[in-house]
């Protein structure tokens, strides 16, 4: 299949399900993985959502630290997909507070 390229990389659409799922794998198995604290807008409406991603934790650690996260922002949020997203741009915040629980984050994209 003939990957197509965009303006912000490129896209396999129509690939077997076996070729997309080894993406992500490859690059979370990859050592000295980090929390990353990033800003998506797209299918939202152009609402900005903090995302963090890359968390090693189970479903009941993600949602209790969601929930602690989403009250330091004063906004609301969800989990999904392992990752947790809150609503509003909040990046700096959530890195500072996901520092100071221990966790190595980073703030990606622009």
């Amino acid at each position: 299949m003939k990957p197509r390229h965009t303006h912000r990389g490129v896209v396999l659409r129509n690939a077997p399900r076996a070729a997309r799922a080894s993406v992500p794998q490859a690059a979370a198995s990859s050592g000295g993985a980090r929390v990353r604290v990033g800003r998506e807008v797209a299918g939202r409406g152009g609402k900005a959502v903090s995302v963090i991603s890359g968390l090693a934790l189970d479903a009941a650690q993600l949602d209790e630290l969601a929930t602690r996260l989403k009250r330091l922002c004063g906004a609301g949020g969800a989990v999904k997909n392992g990752r947790i997203e809150i609503q509003g741009d909040h990046r700096d915040r959530l890195v500072a507070e996901l520092c100071r629980l221990g966790m190595e984050a980073k703030r990606s994209g622009g």
